[in-house]
């Protein structure tokens, strides 16, 4: 009986001592996987500013206007969904049932 408990706390300490190894592993790879996400946002997205606007990043003048263009446009990104998420929260969210009605009545 003493060998059937002493094996129950030694394999509930292995798998507890496991699952904590890999909640630390499982939060570096997210934070991997966001690092890049991000890194593949911020290339596709200035490609695209620079294509639309034709920058010449050969020139000091070139790349600050890049800069200058593509950080307006990050704040115009952060501004819409200021605005949408304000909107959001505006709504009405209750559900009191006066907006449907019954094929019953």
């Amino acid at each position: 009986m003493v060998i059937g408990v002493t094996l129950l706390v030694v394999g509930v300490l292995v798998v507890a001592i496991w699952t904590i190894i890999e909640l630390k592993r499982l939060k570096h790879k997210i934070f991997a996987i966001f690092l890049i996400c991000l890194i593949l946002f911020t290339y596709f997205s200035f490609s695209a500013i620079i294509n639309t606007h034709e920058v010449d990043l050969k020139s000091v003048e070139g790349l600050t206007e890049a800069g200058r263009l593509y950080f307006v446009w990050v704040g115009a990104l952060f501004g819409n969904f200021k605005s949408i998420t304000s909107h959001a929260v505006k709504l009405d969210w209750k559900d009191d049932g006066e907006n449907f009605t019954s094929d019953n009545e």
